[in-house]
């Protein structure tokens, strides 16, 4: 079986063997430009770039609408960071910045930050606004089907 996932520095669709996904995500490299597929951290993008993993990864999503005067989302940063690296390749953790990018913000219906969204299949699963540990990430991930 193939899934396909956005490559996060050059944006490269990548056909994978989720077999072989599941033991050597690590070695998994973009063709185009060597960048590693899952590095393990929360991936940065903009509106578009949102929009092309939506539209075409098989990973699941989880993205943090956040913005930096935001002090509860410099809180949360952190757990964010952590449940990144315990959750690919299972799950795609992006940040996007609403204060950089209001349109996208509005697009998806954000009315307070950090709002977290959870994506598969390119539809919401669910979302969750306020701050949270890693752990409570983790649990509501989980809660939803999703790992």
């Amino acid at each position: 079986m193939h899934i396909h996932a956005v490559c996060p520095q050059c944006g490269t669709i990548n056909r994978l063997v989720k077999e072989k996904l599941d033991t050597h995500w690590r070695e998994a490299r973009c063709p185009s430009c060597r960048a590693p597929l899952f590095p393990g951290r929360p991936i940065g993008v903009d509106g578009a770039g949102l929009a092309r993993h939506v539209e075409r990864s098989d990973v699941p999503l989880l993205v943090d609408f956040w913005a930096p005067w935001c002090g509860p989302c410099k809180m949360m940063a952190p757990a964010f960071q952590e449940v990144a690296a315990l959750l690919e390749p299972k799950v795609r953790l992006l940040k996007l910045d609403t204060e950089a990018d209001p349109d996208a913000g509005a697009r998806w219906g954000i009315r307070s930050i950090p709002t977290l969204v959870l994506l598969d299949k390119g539809r919401e699963v669910a979302r969750q606004s306020g701050a949270m540990s890693a752990p409570q990430i983790l649990r509501w991930i989980e809660g939803h089907g999703v790992r």
